[in-house]
């Protein structure tokens, strides 16, 4: 057993009655007032807790108990009226069973040992010599330590130190003009508290249509709860703060249109709707989203990088297809998540299919979520030229081999990539079928393939350096 395992087995909250009383035991009861929290997704959190205190005139010292045990301390602002800051200190120094130990090194305890034959106690005082990996005690005239061996042994104490708080607390030197009761503000930064969003889509591909419910899922790791909070949640990440890597699923185009929900500056805000408690060390999920019928469809990409040849066909990405705009779309801007697909199976219940990483993406967006790679649909590019017509520039040509599995007709959008790679000048002088040039760099073409049966794309491309 390691060693706060045993010192929480060992220490036995023995302290006298009039410690046992002290207000910071009452753990049932929070001293936070109106509590307000803003929740960035970077594991970042603003509290905004304004409590009614009676304040006398000069110079007093406030505790400010049940703030957040991860609080950053630099970051504290207070605000009341005709009040100002002198000096502000952080209590961090928890009551533990570790922490009780530790200040009671140099001090005399008393070990009550039980016989766990007759039941019978006795009580032995021995001196707290050291608490570092172990608890070493001078007990009369030998030194022992304490052992995890299986005897019911308690350590009782005397009182309470002084400089140990049950609760995380903020002691403030205040400066105040005239007394009187006040409503007064600390606001701070705090570590520990993290959302994210994660959304549960449902296509029904006789219908074209995909239902979409949204979650966001709020997790505070502090051993702080924040009780009845008004809690806003940020989707951006302040201070230039990475969004954890997250991509933008492939072939999703960005939107133009502006959500009607509040921003804070180039943020938007997801409020949750009705005052909710987040406890210590808890997860927990709020619906934010939920839209039904939304035109929906299933399609198939390819993508080939420049000069790539498969000596075998490759399976074409299947991907869901939908819109955020206000008009036929889910109407509202999404934050950075995880979409996950699920279609109804031949008997009407609902698989899972596939799921795919979005960023934060604007309202009027056009999303493309791959959910796998297709059984029945493959494609398989060949470069069957490639010719130097001059000392920097050349001639390719690919042929892309499309076969389709499925009894019903597919629309394969083939999109060929690094077409800027290296050069100053690429252009696509023959082709079996139109192109889309979306950038630079790639082109694609919605290449049309029978129920049963296969199709053919020719390409020819001329490069200069």
């Amino acid at each position: 057993m390691r060693y706060g395992a045993l010192i929480a087995l060992l220490l036995v909250p023995a302290v006298a009655a009039d410690a046992q009383s002290a207000p910071d035991a009452a753990l049932d009861r929070t001293a936070q007032g109106d509590v307000a929290v803003t929740i960035y997704s970077d594991g970042t959190a603003l509290v905004q807790d304004t409590r009614q205190i009676a304040l006398p005139g000069g110079v007093s010292r406030q505790e400010f108990k049940d703030v957040s045990s991860q609080i950053r301390p630099e970051t504290v602002r207070l605000s009341a009226a005709g009040t100002t800051i002198i000096e502000q200190n952080y209590d961090y120094d928890l009551l533990s069973p570790r922490a009780l130990m530790e200040k009671a090194v140099g001090q005399t305890i008393t070990l009550v040992r039980t016989n766990p034959g007759t039941g019978a106690e006795t009580r032995v005082p021995a001196k707290v010599l050291a608490s570092n990996d172990g608890v070493v005690l001078q007990v009369g005239d030998h030194i022992e330590v304490l052992r995890d061996d299986g005897l019911p042994v308690r350590v009782l104490f005397a009182s309470l130190p002084p400089n140990l708080r049950a609760r995380p607390t903020l002691s403030v030197t205040l400066h105040t003009k005239s007394g009187g009761p006040r409503p007064v503000t600390l606001s701070y930064l705090t570590n520990g508290m993290s959302w994210s969003a994660d959304y549960v889509a449902l296509f029904d591909e006789a219908k074209q249509a995909i239902d979409v419910q949204g979650w966001v899922t709020l997790r505070n790791n502090g051993n702080t709860p924040f009780v009845d909070a008004d809690t806003v949640l940020v989707a951006g990440n302040p201070g230039g703060r990475s969004n954890g890597g997250r991509g933008i699923a492939p072939g999703t185009r960005a939107g133009t249109e502006t959500a009607s929900r509040g921003r804070l500056g180039d943020y938007y805000l997801y409020p949750i709707e009705h005052r909710t408690t987040i406890a210590a060390n808890q997860q927990k999920q709020v619906s934010f989203l939920s839209v039904g019928g939304v035109p929906a469809h299933r399609g198939y990409e390819f993508r080939n990088g420049w000069l790539e040849t498969l000596d075998d066909p490759q399976s074409a990405a299947t991907v869901i297809s939908f819109s955020s705009s206000a008009k036929g779309g889910l109407g509202d801007a999404l934050p950075a998540g995880t979409v996950r697909i699920y279609l109804r199976d031949a008997k009407g219940q609902p698989q899972f299919i596939g799921e795919n990483a979005i960023s934060h993406t604007p309202m009027g967006s056009t999303l493309a979520i791959k959910t796998g790679d297709a059984f029945d649909v493959k494609v398989k590019p060949v470069v069957t030229e490639r010719t130097r017509l001059g000392s920097d520039h050349w001639r390719t040509v690919m042929t892309y081999t499309l076969t389709n599995a499925r009894p019903d007709a597919v629309t394969v959008d083939v999109v060929q990539s690094g077409l800027d790679w290296g050069f100053e000048d690429t252009r696509i002088t023959q082709e079996s079928l139109g192109h889309e040039r979306r950038s630079s760099n790639e082109a694609v073409w919605h290449v049309p393939v029978p129920a049963n049966g296969a199709a053919t794309l020719n390409v020819t491309y001329e490069t200069r350096y």
